[in-house]
């Protein structure tokens, strides 16, 4: 399965984040306000744009999936595609930015389990593929992401998780996923967690889970998950961030040229300050296009949340490329500059020929040791900052002479193998 409108190159966009209303946009929709939001993405130089339909608002109950929503959904899309953005499709929102969104067909007197409970699934493959099936014909629709971090309703630190395990999260991703292929086959679908799935022991949702199931594996690469607080804003560490989620995604793929989509990243303040946030947008984007399989860098986000809503972290307030009111960043200055630069250049990345080795087995319940402060993120990065440009492989395909060819490694490297480094 691939991108149905392919373009040579990684792909670069942006989460789309309405200047007006945020996400609350769907409940007043204005398609001159949309328009003008578009306008100014595509004056950034973009591709593409990530939408989030919310789910209680387009399906406020189970049998009732609104023909309005999804016309304002369609016209979104068609706005897009004539400014030259193609359009990917969040299904389940779902988790975003502190807040939950979820029907009350699934919450308080109707609790059921998200994942496993019969009724719930029906009524969430039916929306999933009805949203699809409603873009399948616009040239401009890339596919669909199951849902945004879904993943953080199915354990700790969630307040009020629908607890599964690790077959059932991969029972309900196939279930999800052939909903969005059969709405509208042959598009870029896929599912997206947020970093519990690679750095949290015991997580439900597996780093299997991620790597092999939908078109491509999506990382979502936030340096406020304890990397900026232990190494510093300034880093290291904290610009090759991103770029170690894309390497290390690849350890658990089964196709060693599986496509990676940085999905999100962003600059969070104060864990990059305001001034930085220019220099860290440098750095992360080159840092991932020398990752081979990228498929494209999607920036968090568009515009600035307005600050007259509240509830808000702080953090969330300031994550715009563009002003609530239009107006270019520095951190989309930069950007845009990266994207310039990065089409201007055919070169694609070398291939990565020194590997990690990570001891793991493929289901990783204990994968803490790949987070920050853990042997397996302090050994890449060790590595990285000596300019060994490290792959990473789990151990049993350290083994496997025919893996190792089709990725290109021809150096493995154990974190034992490696030196301490002195701190400062």
């Amino acid at each position: 399965m691939t991108n149905p409108r392919h373009r040579p190159g990684p792909r670069f966009g942006v989460n789309y984040t309405p200047s007006k209303g945020w996400f609350h946009h769907w409940l007043d929709f204005d398609l001159d306000a949309v328009r003008a939001d578009l306008d100014s993405v595509a004056a950034l130089g973009l591709d593409h744009v990530r939408v989030f339909p919310l789910w209680p608002l387009f399906q406020p109950n189970r049998a009732l999936i609104r023909p309005r929503a999804l016309d304002q959904l369609g016209r979104l899309v068609d706005a897009a595609g004539e400014r030259g953005l193609d359009v990917a499709v969040d299904g389940l929102q779902g988790h975003l930015s502190s807040f939950d969104f979820l029907p009350a067909w699934t919450r308080t007197w109707h609790r059921r389990n998200l994942f496993t409970d019969p009724e719930v699934l029906d009524g969430q493959t039916t929306y999933l593929r009805t949203l699809a099936a409603s873009l399948a014909d616009r040239p401009h629709f890339l596919g669909m992401t199951v849902g945004n971090e879904i993943d953080q309703f199915s354990g700790d630190p969630h307040p009020d998780p629908d607890r599964i395990t690790p077959a059932e999260a991969d029972a309900w991703l196939r279930r999800m996923l052939a909903a969005c292929e059969d709405g509208a086959p042959g598009r870029l679908h896929l599912h997206a967690t947020y970093d519990a799935a690679w750095y949290l022991d015991d997580h439900p949702f597996t780093p299997a889970h991620a790597a092999r199931l939908g078109a491509a594996t999506a990382v979502h690469s936030w340096v406020f998950n304890g990397t900026a607080q232990r190494y510093g804003s300034a880093s290291f560490e904290v610009g090759q961030h991103a770029a170690y989620l894309i390497e290390l995604s690849k350890a658990w793929a089964q196709d060693p040229r599986r496509p990676v989509w940085l999905q999100e990243v962003g600059a969070p303040a104060p864990h990059v300050p305001t001034d930085r946030a220019a220099a860290f947008t440098r750095t992360t984007v080159a840092a991932a296009l020398d990752c081979p399989d990228l498929w494209g860098i999607t920036w968090w986000c568009s515009h600035d949340v307005d600050r007259s809503l509240a509830d808000f972290p702080q953090l969330e307030y300031g994550l715009g490329l563009l002003t609530n009111d239009r107006r270019v960043k520095p951190a989309g200055r930069a950007l845009a500059a990266a994207v310039a630069e990065a089409r201007a250049s055919a070169d694609p990345p070398a291939t990565r020929s020194t590997a990690l080795v990570v001891d793991l087995p493929d289901d990783a319940p204990e994968r803490a040791a790949c987070g920050p402060g853990g042997r397996y993120f302090d050994a890449f990065m060790r590595l990285a900052a000596d300019g060994a440009r490290p792959a990473v492989v789990l151990a049993d395909r350290a083994a496997d002479p025919a893996h190792l060819a089709a990725r290109g490694i021809t150096e493995l490297v154990a974190p034992g193998d490696l030196v301490p480094a002195a701190r400062t």
